[in-house]
């Protein structure tokens, strides 16, 4: 049964650069130790026959067929814009560039 000390709390605390208190050293390391212990259960449950997963139900192909569709022309694309120039949309100049 693993058993995580304070000392082994402060010292990941510190590499993580996380401020704790003396209290929480306590707490964190009682739960550090839970979170061990059930992974050690974990890998004594498991067996070599037992092929790993990611998900508890087997995935199918999720995604549509890539369909070509017709899609707007470019007097409708820009029908909607507030301002259209040489057939592009007409946007302010940004970052103070220059002509």
């Amino acid at each position: 049964m693993p058993n995580i000390s304070r000392d082994e709390v402060a010292h990941l605390a510190k590499l993580a650069r996380l401020a704790v208190t003396d209290d929480e050293l306590d707490v964190f390391a009682g739960q550090l130790d839970q979170i061990l212990d059930s992974v050690a259960k974990v890998s004594e449950v498991a067996a070599d026959e037992v092929p790993p997963t990611s998900h508890a139900v087997p995935l199918t192909n999720v995604f549509r067929q890539d369909v070509v569709v017709p899609g707007l022309s470019q007097q409708q694309a820009l029908a909607g814009a507030p301002a259209a120039e040489d057939g592009r949309f007409r946007v302010p100049r940004i970052l103070g560039e220059e002509q």
